[in-house]
This record gives C-alpha cells, sequence and structure tokens, in this order.
C-alpha cells in the first residue's frame, strides 16, 4: 500500500513539473509599441471646417507622432479607437475601432482606421467627411 501512494505522489510531481512550463509561457508579457503616424482628412464634401480628433490604444490617448507603450499577454489584444468630430452648435461624429491580437504581431504593421462623419442637418445633410488614422504597431 505504501509503495502505491508514493508512486502516485512521485506521477502527481511529475504531472505538476510538465504542465508548469506551460502555464508559465502563457503568462509572459509582449513589449508593444503603437505609433499614431497620422492623422489626415482624406475627403470633405461640405460636411466642416473645424475640427476636433482623438485616437486611443488600450483607452490611452495617444496623440499624432506619439507612441504608446504596452506590456501584454500573447492571449490579450490592441483595442484602436478613433474618433472625429465636426464643431458646430450641433456636431457631427465618427468613430471606428479595430482590435489586433497581440499573437498575430510578428513584424512592424500599419493599420489604418477610417473615420466617416455625416452632416446631419442644413443644405448639405447627408454629405460626408473621411478621416484616416494610421497606426503603427511594432513589438
Amino acid at each position: 500500500m505504501y509503495k502505491g501512494i508514493k508512486s502516485l505522489f512521485l506521477l502527481s510531481l511529475l504531472a505538476v513539473l510538465l504542465v508548469q512550463p506551460a502555464t508559465a509561457a502563457t503568462t509572459k508579457t509582449v513589449k508593444i509599441k503603437v505609433t499614431l503616424v497620422s492623422v489626415e482628412l482624406v475627403k470633405n464634401n461640405h460636411v466642416g471646417n473645424e475640427w476636433y480628433t482623438a485616437a486611443h490604444v488600450n483607452g490611452k490617448e495617444i496623440k499624432e507622432g506619439s507612441t504608446v507603450t504596452l506590456n501584454l499577454k500573447a492571449s490579450e489584444s490592441i483595442k484602436l479607437k478613433a474618433y472625429a468630430e465636426e464643431q458646430d452648435k450641433i456636431p457631427d461624429v465618427g468613430t471606428a475601432n479595430t482590435s489586433v491580437k497581440v499573437s498575430s504581431v510578428s513584424k512592424t504593421t500599419n493599420k489604418t482606421l477610417k473615420v466617416k462623419v455625416t452632416e446631419n442637418r442644413g443644405r448639405y445633410s447627408g454629405n460626408t467627411a473621411e478621416w484616416k488614422f494610421t497606426f503603427k504597431i511594432q513589438k
């Protein structure tokens, strides 16, 4: 009986040792750098002249030309958000969002978000403007 318990204990210990490296690998973090390369108005069909734009990476605001550094697990995602607002009495707003899995980032890549803003009132109602936000993602 004692020999059986000892064998069971050794098998349990072996199982724990074999499983441990696999779980340790999933908790490892990866350093990801995200740069907002550019924010540009690519089309404006009488929507407005005064604009406010903003971009976020995983909830952190980022300015054009700036970089945000994230420490994420391979199982997590990089969440990008772009926002454009035509500023007048009744603002016109557009947003775009996307997610990129950290595990899919192997080389430097650019991700573009296009934000469409539609005029909501007046004689140009229904016309659109389009903004392009370009993010650079690298390990």
